[in-house]
């Protein structure tokens, strides 16, 4: 009899510690599974929590907006614990991000180099997500212009034209070449194209085969100076703080190397993106000359040192945080 209660015991306490009962974190991904992101950064990033844990924390990738539909409640589900994880971009809840959206004004940023600078200075931004524990954190392609069936080489061809804006930093630089800018998430884009709604969409490359913007845009312009729209993964707090100290250090590790992984595979697909979409039957890529781009940057060069002025007035360190990412 003792012996079986031993042997029982052993059973129970081997089942304790088996993988089945590891502690599963749920990731809330608004993208299709077939977004570059999904391999190059979101399943890497759940790789490496597992490996680093010891296979004591995993993460599930729900894709396509399985927990909840569009990006602009992707926070909120971070905070409410919807999901554990999340990635959204701070422009659709940008009261919530003034200093980090500051990282998207033109110039701020590189674009290779610029998730990187972020880190390199994220101490700054921990207010910002104090309702959550910021995972990741990236800078991606510049955005571009994107056309349903108006070329553009001079502002004159987009004065007056509904431009769709990830974010209030691009709608001023829309309105700076004569545009109007129009909010809009991401997922939206695709049906305001098609049926006119919009004119056009400020976006990075991806979107030609990612959002499949290809099929309804005829034109997409290139070479201004325009917005590079951060990205981040958020966890809930509660979450994050049931972790184990040691468990803590891996995820924030994994999201550290994932925000480099995925700004890399962003520029690439944003590319390729450009690229194939030149390559379609009646379509057109144009890429500005220096000049042309000029006429363009002249009119949104301003806008820069507005937004950080207004910005720095509300009682913001926005002076300090700008320079010290532009290394100055």
């Amino acid at each position: 009899m003792i012996a079986k209660r031993l042997l029982a015991a052993a059973a129970l306490a081997a089942f304790s510690l088996s993988p089945a009962l590891a502690d599963e974190l749920s990731f809330a991904n608004y993208m299709a599974p077939t977004n570059p992101y999904e391999a190059g950064a979101f399943i890497p990033f759940t790789e490496m929590v597992r490996d680093m844990t010891n296979g004591q924390v995993t993460v599930k990738l729900y894709s396509g907006g399985e927990l909840g539909a569009g990006p602009v409640e992707q926070y909120n589900r971070a905070v409410d614990g919807v999901a554990d994880l999340a990635i959204g971009l701070p422009g659709y809840t940008a009261s919530n991000f003034p200093l980090t959206l500051l990282s998207e004004l033109p110039g701020v940023l590189t674009e290779a180099g610029g998730t990187q600078t972020l880190w390199d200075h994220i101490d700054l931004l921990k207010d910002e997500y104090s309702r959550v524990q910021l995972i990741s954190l990236w800078s991606n392609a510049r955005n571009v212009l994107y056309m349903r069936d108006t070329p553009v080489r001079t502002p004159a061809d987009i004065a007056g034209k509904k431009i769709r804006v990830p974010s209030r930093n691009a709608g001023l630089i829309v309105e700076s070449w004569g545009g109007s800018p129009v909010s809009m998430p991401v997922s939206d884009i695709y049906n305001a194209l098609q049926t006119g709604v919009i004119d056009g969409a400020m976006i990075d490359g991806t979107a030609t085969g990612a959002f499949k913007l290809g099929e309804v845009a005829k034109y997409v312009t290139t070479g201004m100076n325009t917005t590079i729209s951060p990205f981040f993964i958020v966890m809930n707090k509660d979450r994050f703080d049931a972790l184990s100290a040691d468990q803590q250090q891996a995820v924030k590790e994994a999201g550290m190397k994932a925000s480099l992984l995925a700004n890399q595979t962003q520029l690439e697909a944003a590319r390729a993106g450009i690229e194939a979409f030149n390559a379609m039957d009646g379509k057109e890529a144009i890429a500005l000359s220096a000049d042309q781009a000029r006429a363009f940057d002249d009119l949104s060069a301003p806008i820069r040192d507005t937004v950080v002025n207004e910005a720095e007035a509300s009682g913001l360190p926005a002076k300090a945080y700008v320079a010290a990412l532009m290394g100055k």
